[in-house]
């Protein structure tokens, strides 16, 4: 044998190693390796033999993102920037000016889009009476303009998309000047109808709402409005996507970032049980409230997105201030904030102007559309593959104290109650870590223990997965993670 066929036999057996160690280790980190972890010695399934995973990449959900279109997001905004000022005090009888101008024509654009699908949505008014207070002189009606697309198999269960319509000036009482509030909020307003224009021509599992609301300058009085309609009717919401400021790309500091969309999501919930803060103190689940499991899906569905990538942000808003998504916090449901990387606030809260050589004002010139495009492709596939995906899995609970290895339980869905159901995905990362980094395929099991991998040193969850491979979000153990909480305990809980 000569020297270079002796070489060349050692490195065909070095691959062929190679391959083989590589094949046998567990995935490292990072979203693309997580569904390589199927392959770890580290797991090891407790109830017979698994079928395969469905596929884990969707090309519906690129579709839906390449079906956003930059042209009719900028004719919407403008629209809405016409009515001169949407202030929640501003005149509601003209035909041309004014919030009662804007509200109607939202409903209208709502009723059309309804009208296209053959009637699939319910448009109509929800109003609040808000008594006098310090934003609001004297008793006003807070409008809000809702559109519910009910789901076919899961109907009971609730995605959401939000954004608000009113605007204002420096003074917030002021309720005359033009306040064109184009980025703020109407960017997520667009974003909100232009959901409703794509995502009304498919049929999802779940019930998927979109909002417009009024009242947010004053006091969130749109979103308290509707997160207390939804508890009254019994909505099991599973997310709100609340859209607030997404449209602008030129930072304050002069930078400009046209790629990213920044997620704000609460930790703990404000309605907390003694109880479940005492089984969080000792369990962990701090950085893992179903919020932040919407705010780490949605991270995940921006790989759908072209040029768009997520900054998640562990504080329910930003520092000292306040939107509409907070609201629904309160009431006990998930929601997030999605908002530009890069605040103006020149263009926040001003009175339309030339001072100093800075323009001031929120004005149409300030909206990138190509960036609205992808901030609304990012809600409309977090949307849709939530819709179609199973509900998150019921009375999830873990064990392994002082064991070398970790078992988590949950209450598999009887098969004729959930026939699009495949399966569970258990998934696990370490407790600094932000993103689930190692997941294992279970099939329709309803326990799984993970062999040698030890309790104390990772955070774990678990997913429900479609047959088709659409995947809801995970879901941390006991009543620190639960989605859908027993009506009987605040903060957490199993039992939907």
């Amino acid at each position: 044998m000569t020297v270079s066929q002796t070489n060349r036999r050692t490195r065909t057996v070095l691959a062929c190693l190679a391959a083989v160690l590589l094949a046998a280790s567990p995935a490292l980190s990072g979203r693309a390796s997580a569904r390589t972890a199927d392959r770890s010695p580290a797991s090891a399934v407790d109830t017979g033999a698994v079928l395969p995973a469905p596929p884990d990449r969707q090309p519906i959900l690129r579709r839906i993102a390449d079906e956003v279109s930059a042209d009719t997001l900028e004719a919407v905004l403008t629209k809405l920037v016409s009515f001169g000022t949407r202030s929640t005090l501003s005149d509601t009888t003209s035909p041309t000016r004014g919030i009662g101008a804007a509200r109607r024509w939202i409903k209208g654009r709502m009723d059309t889009l309804s009208g296209r699908c053959g009637g699939c949505l319910r448009v109509f008014y929800q109003r609040n009476v808000v008594a006098p207070q310090r934003r609001i002189p004297d008793t006003t009606d807070v409008v809000n303009v809702v559109a519910v697309q009910r789901g076919t198999t899961d109907p009971d269960r609730y995605i959401l998309i939000t954004g608000h319509y009113d605007s204002r000036v420096t003074d917030v009482l002021n309720d005359t000047s033009d306040a064109p509030g184009a980025d703020d909020d109407g960017s997520g307003v667009a974003a909100v109808l232009e959901a409703a224009r794509v995502l009304s021509h498919y049929r999802f599992g779940a019930t998927v709402v979109y909002a417009a609301l009024a009242g947010e300058e004053q006091g969130l009085f749109g979103g308290k409005g509707l997160a207390g309609y939804a508890k009254e009717h019994g909505w099991k919401i599973e997310a709100d996507l609340n859209n607030d400021i997404i449209g602008n790309i030129e930072g304050i500091d002069g930078i400009i970032d046209n790629t990213t969309a920044r997620v704000f999501s609460e930790g703990t919930r404000p309605d907390e049980s003694g109880r479940t803060a005492r089984i969080r103190r000792f369990t962990g689940g701090e950085i893992d409230s179903p919020s932040r499991e919407v705010a780490r899906y949605v991270d995940r569905m921006s790989d759908y997105v072209r040029n768009l990538h997520v900054m998640l942000i562990y504080r329910l808003d930003r520092f000292g201030r306040g939107g509409d998504h907070s609201a629904f916090n309160d009431a006990g449901f998930p929601a997030v904030r999605i908002t530009e990387r890069n605040e103006n606030y020149h263009r926040q809260h001003q009175d339309v102007r030339i001072e100093n050589g800075i323009h001031y004002g929120d004005v149409l010139s300030g909206v990138s559309f190509p960036y609205l495009r992808n901030m609304a492709a990012l809600n409309l596939v977090s949307m849709a593959s939530m819709a179609w995906a199973p509900p998150p899995p019921d009375g999830v609970r873990i064990r392994g104290a002082v064991q070398p290895s970790t078992t988590l339980e949950w209450q598999a869905e009887d098969a004729s109650r959930s026939p699009d159901l495949a399966g569970y995905r258990v998934y696990w990362r370490p407790t600094t870590a932000a993103r689930w980094e190692k997941s294992v395929w279970v099939g329709r099991a309803a326990r799984h223990t993970l062999e040698d991998v030890v309790i104390d040193n990772y955070t774990f969850g678990v997913a429900a997965v479609s047959k088709d491979g659409f995947e809801s979000p995970v879901e941390f153990p006991g009543p620190v993670g639960a989605f859908f909480p027993a009506p009987d305990s605040a903060g957490g809980g199993g039992g939907r």
